[in-house]
């Protein structure tokens, strides 16, 4: 406790609010991309290889986005050390509406408060971060919820049994089943520079 008051000494409360905040992120964002790697396995163990190809691709996104808040943290003075816990995997219908919970829980509420406390900073760097990763967010929220809604409503005949490649923006991590435009919607990022996951 003491330590942090002579660290929010030095950089500000603000700044140590912005620290706290890119910490809690790249947790976040670092346990949620060991879970989707956990789903992809039980996915493809399941017979759903599209729906593995998903998993595989989000985490990619999720690691993006850690590695974009890491770097942000360790300028700002902050700490990447975190425990990952093992994830809890059940079958795969209920990892992807997990997985939901986690995006929409990002999505609606973790980095529109983190933006809130960083925008009257100006720390540019930190709300590109948290402002890339809650777009493309957005992105994985809709593909989880669109894939959820056609398994539930037919078992389905889509591309969930055949692998499938996403496209995942190396910048910020948005993602896509196809292509939906020159540059990422998300950051502007050259579509040249997306990675294929399969």
């Amino acid at each position: 406790m003491a330590t942090d008051r002579m660290f929010a000494h030095v950089v500000g409360v603000e700044d140590l609010t912005v620290i706290r905040n890119l910490e809690t992120a790249y947790e976040e964002e670092t346990k949620n991309c060991a879970a989707y790697k956990a789903y992809a396995v039980r996915a493809d163990e399941e017979g759903f290889p599209g729906i593995a190809s998903l998993f595989r691709a989000t985490s990619r996104a999720e690691q993006i986005h850690a590695g974009n808040h890491g770097r942000v943290l360790r300028h700002m003075g902050g700490s990447t050390m975190t425990d990952v816990p093992l994830p809890r995997v059940d079958g795969t219908l209920e990892n992807l509406k997990a997985a939901l919970v986690d995006q929409r829980f990002e999505v609606d509420y973790l980095y529109p408060a983190f933006l809130v406390a960083a925008v009257p900073l100006f720390d540019s760097t930190a709300i590109r971060s948290f402002h890339w990763a809650l777009e493309a967010d957005k992105s994985h929220v809709r593909m989880y919820s669109d894939l959820i809604s056609r398994v539930q409503a037919n078992g389905s005949t889509g591309w969930e049994y055949a692998p499938h490649d996403f496209l995942v923006c190396g910048l910020c991590g948005f993602a896509a089943d196809t292509v939906e435009s020159e540059n990422c919607p998300a950051c502007n990022y050259f579509r040249e520079k997306f990675e294929i996951v399969r």
